[in-house]
């Protein structure tokens, strides 16, 4: 037999070692794929100071159907009721909405005056007339609005 034809004792371990390797990650995929974000001690997800990037209405909109995708999956534990948050528009003749907390900000669209609202949740923003919230709203698309022209309608939402 010639020398190229049979391998030699260190490419056998190599391939030993690959495929080891191989199937540990193999058997630790399901356990990572279980739980993609790291927990705090709380047992939130951990997340870091949002920037202003982070502040989108679409990838808080991502977040949040991912956060449902994984509850609708575990299905076995009890689920607490959702808090909806409602809010009536009082700028007049109407308010805009934005793409983010800003005032500079791209605007997606426009609600009138009086219309009630659903609000997912609140953060800080651009001062407008002395008040730097914005709520993030989720009739039809997921655009932020300032809070200075949205009057609560029992509870204020929560932060972002």
């Amino acid at each position: 037999m010639s020398p190229l034809s049979r391998p030699s004792r260190f490419r056998r371990i190599g391939l030993c070692v690959a495929t080891g390797a191989l199937a540990a990650v193999t058997a630790a995929a399901p356990a990572l794929a279980a739980d993609p974000q790291p927990v705090d001690q709380r047992g939130e997800a951990a997340v870091s100071a949002p920037g202003s990037d982070e502040l989108s209405a679409s990838a808080l909109q991502r977040e949040h159907e991912a956060r449902q995708e994984a509850q609708t999956q575990n299905q076995a534990r009890p689920q607490a009721p959702k808090r909806t948050y409602k809010g009536r528009v009082i700028a007049k003749p109407y308010l805009l909405l934005r793409d983010k907390p800003t005032r500079s900000s791209k605007v997606v669209g426009s609600v009138e005056y009086g219309t009630v609202v659903k609000i997912f949740c609140k953060t800080t923003g651009d001062n407008v007339d002395g008040n730097n919230r914005w709520y993030l709203l989720t009739d039809g698309t997921w655009a932020w609005g300032s809070a200075r022209y949205i009057e609560n309608i029992g509870a204020a939402p929560r932060f972002c």
